[in-house]
């Protein structure tokens, strides 16, 4: 699949030199953690047993090295020096986020039709609010940052409409601009683009059409995107949250920079400089903790300027390679970085070559939503081929029930995100951090701590009616049944809806767990 996607999609499976997040800092088992101050290419060896090789293709600024006595304060010290995200609107609690597409009448249509069904909704995330844009990847965006007056007419009064129902209103920007839109033009005439080295704009095929680099080293063109396009274009119609895609693909190549960095040194600091600008943005209009953007791109600097991390563009399916279980061990390292704050795409985004979302997969994924700080669904690339759950009546009673079990969790969760804004504690955690002299605790990528209370094993093969989970020392208490387990490999019940969660015995929190047991459980 990634070499299919490779060969005829322009790189859209990767490659193995290639990351979204390029942090140059590891953390070891050894309670350090070790940062080099670099964003030139770079790789960290850890295969021999003695030592670590790291290289980087310049000279570090400096290597800084901080040792605690636990996993917690280690986190606590490299956050204090890396930087750590805010606290999440109080909004996001409130319900699901909808990702919907195809204009005001439909969009608002999914909303409407989805709280007949009872399921919460705290946001309606439009990424085509911009307009459309159909390639043979399936429907993209018109990517220029402004309410597309046929698609969303009269935006500003329909957002409006949503805030007078409690449910607020998200939009899409990334910094790039396409040729033929209107603030390509503007852009142009202000020369906010970075250059060739013929001193024409450098332009970057995205598969089918072309777009212009906001070169944020130049002081002038940061300005414009931050004031003129996020503040005017989106903020001040009432926007309260976007999709701030891509950050990890500047051009390397014959590319030129206003601050006259070459762009295989700048290439790695990009992410963090894309994420200042909403940041900037966001901060200088008073919105802060009012409004939530989400990334997938990072690099050290961006702990402070994301509000919220985003897994990327998982297949839509249960694969090894790019599924559902990506999602966890993705979060689960990031959050060692400090960024604590992570969700996905609920039931996946890319589907390529007769690989289709089913409702298996979009009800596995949005199980592990439930358990996660924010829920978002997403229709996909090719949203007209893949199941979309306001199509199906039970998939909706579902999906209400989780969302309700979500909102219930609401006080439990909030504590988490304001350990993570405080300390750089992680809202999902690897079972290591809390059980250190366990040694399986360190090989487990696919379950993980919801805060110190919570233990979640999200099921990510299909068919599945029982799961197998490693529960680490203590007591654990099955969520759904109020079954006790022990330390050690149990296989329970995983029928759909009943995602393996387990209580710690003795939590302070066992008053929330046991309502939701007495509503939901078995």
């Amino acid at each position: 699949m990634t070499w299919r996607s490779n060969v005829e999609n322009g790189g859209a499976g990767g490659d193995y030199y290639n990351t979204n997040y390029p942090e140059p800092t590891y953390v070891s088992s050894r309670h350090y953690y070790l940062h080099m101050d670099t964003t030139a290419y770079g790789d960290f060896d850890f295969r021999n047993l003695h030592y670590h090789e790291l290289q980087c293709w310049n000279v570090p600024g400096f290597i800084r090295i901080e040792a605690a006595p636990t996993f917690v304060e280690l986190l606590e010290k490299l956050t204090a020096f890396l930087g750590r995200q805010p606290e999440l609107p109080e909004w996001v609690y409130n319900g699901l986020i909808i990702g919907a597409q195809g204009g005001s009448q439909r969009s608002f249509d999914i909303v409407d039709r989805s709280l007949e069904k009872g399921i919460k909704v705290s946001g309606l995330w439009c990424q085509d609010w911009c307009g459309k844009r159909v390639t043979s990847f399936g429907k993209r965006l018109q990517w220029d940052w402004h309410y597309h007056k046929e698609m969303y007419p009269d935006l500003p009064r329909h957002i409006e409409e949503l805030h007078a129902r409690g449910i607020r209103f998200l939009g899409y920007i990334n910094p790039y601009l396409v040729k033929d839109g209107e603030l390509y033009a503007e852009g142009k005439k202000r020369g906010v683009f970075a250059k060739k080295a013929d001193g024409s704009d450098y332009l970057v095929d995205f598969g089918e059409f072309y777009c212009g680099v906001v070169d944020f080293t130049n002081p002038e063109a940061y300005r414009w995107f931050k004031d003129e396009v996020i503040k005017k274009y989106t903020l001040d119609i009432g926007i309260d949250g976007w999709m701030a895609d891509f950050g990890e693909y500047l051009p390397t190549d014959d590319l030129v920079l206003s601050n006259g960095v070459s762009p295989m040194i700048e290439h790695n600091h990009w992410p963090a400089l894309w994420a200042k600008c909403n940041y900037d943005a966001v901060t200088e209009s008073g919105k802060l903790g009012q409004v939530v953007y989400f990334m997938r791109a990072g690099g050290t600097g961006s702990q402070k300027y994301c509000t919220l991390l985003w897994a990327g563009d998982q297949s839509v399916d249960f694969s090894r390679h790019d599924g559902l279980c990506t999602v966890i061990c993705a979060a689960l390292s990031s959050g060692m970085v400090g960024c604590g704050l992570n969700h996905c795409d609920i039931g996946g985004y890319t589907s390529l070559f007769d690989n289709c979302r089913t409702k298996e997969v979009f009800l596995r994924w949005a199980e592990m939503a439930a358990f996660m700080p924010v829920m978002r669904t997403h229709e996909g690339n090719r949203p007209d081929t893949n199941f979309q759950y306001y199509d199906d009546e039970d998939c909706m009673t579902q999906l209400a029930r989780l969302v309700d079990i979500y909102t219930m969790l609401a006080p439990y969760t909030k504590t988490l995100v304001a350990e993570n804004a405080a300390k750089g504690t992680p809202v999902m955690r690897p079972l290591f951090l809390h059980y250190e002299d366990d040694p399986r605790s360190y090989t487990e990528q696919f379950e993980y701590l919801y805060g110190s209370d919570l233990l979640v094993a999200p099921v990510w093969h299909s068919g599945a009616t029982e799961w197998e989970v490693y529960l680490p020392g203590d007591a654990w208490v099955h969520l759904w049944t109020g079954k006790v387990y022990g330390k050690g490999t149990h296989t329970v019940p995983a029928e759909m809806g009943d995602i393996p969660v387990f209580c710690r015995k003795g939590s302070q929190w066992t008053e929330l767990f046991d309502s939701i047991r007495e509503k939901y459980g078995k």
